[in-house]
């Protein structure tokens, strides 16, 4: 993450009257998150997780797939594991928040690592809210559709219902707040890509062929 706009939120939360904690790590170091998890919930009881570890940069070389695969995977459980066990360790309960993606209901052939990621994030996060539930321990997953982004900044296709990071935000945390399961928004684009998932595999392989290309803007799709 850029270290100045991490500031720049951490200066706005504490200008709101929040206390914060902000370190700069690599998501997919295992014993670097498991270490800063441990020490922010010594230093204060962790209740609620944000798993928002998160890259798409449009090109499936093999050092942007295997940097895909580890961000968005690794990174996820990286940051999961260890506050489940802050959770269990305390016995009271506790909340996951996993961000996947709307790309994460089908295989997507203009972002075929960013998609794969997002789906096994997005059905481990719905998994675990049923296996976790008897502890006390809430799950939500989110499937956000086009969202302001450096993502999306970089994105060439059309981004049908795009929606600014604020007002997502907000949804995401009143259904947070609710403790719903999945957490999948605009409704258009969950109703099309629960559909485009619903096909027979040679109908959703048919309508793939004619979905706009997700290239980042002035690269190759493949180098």
């Amino acid at each position: 993450r850029d270290r100045a706009r991490l500031d720049a939120v951490v200066d706005a939360c504490r200008a709101s009257g929040a206390t914060v904690r902000a370190d700069k790590l690599d998501v997919a170091d295992e014993a670097a998150m498991r270490d800063w998890i441990v020490a922010c919930d010594a230093e204060a009881p962790l209740e609620r997780v944000f798993a928002n570890a998160g890259v798409g940069t449009g090109i499936e070389d093999e050092a942007n797939v295997r940097r895909t695969f580890a961000t968005n995977i690794g990174g996820v459980v990286n940051a999961v594991l260890p506050a489940i066990e802050a959770f269990r360790r305390r016995g009271n309960g506790g909340q996951i928040v996993i961000t996947a993606s709307i790309a994460g209901y089908g295989p997507l052939k203009s972002c075929p690592a960013y998609s794969a990621t997002k789906s096994c994030v997005k059905t481990w996060g719905l998994a675990l809210r049923g296996m976790l539930r008897g502890e006390g321990i809430k799950v939500s997953v989110v499937c956000p559709g086009f969202v302001r982004s450096r993502i999306t900044e970089r994105n060439t296709c059309p981004m049908p219902f795009f929606m600014e990071a604020d007002k997502a935000a907000r949804v995401i945390l009143r259904r947070v707040d609710r403790n719903v399961g999945l957490i999948a928004f605009p409704w258009p684009m969950r109703l099309a890509s629960w559909g485009l998932a619903s096909l027979p595999f040679w109908m959703n392989e048919l309508v793939n062929r004619f979905l706009p290309e997700k290239v980042a803007a002035g690269r190759p799709k493949v180098l």
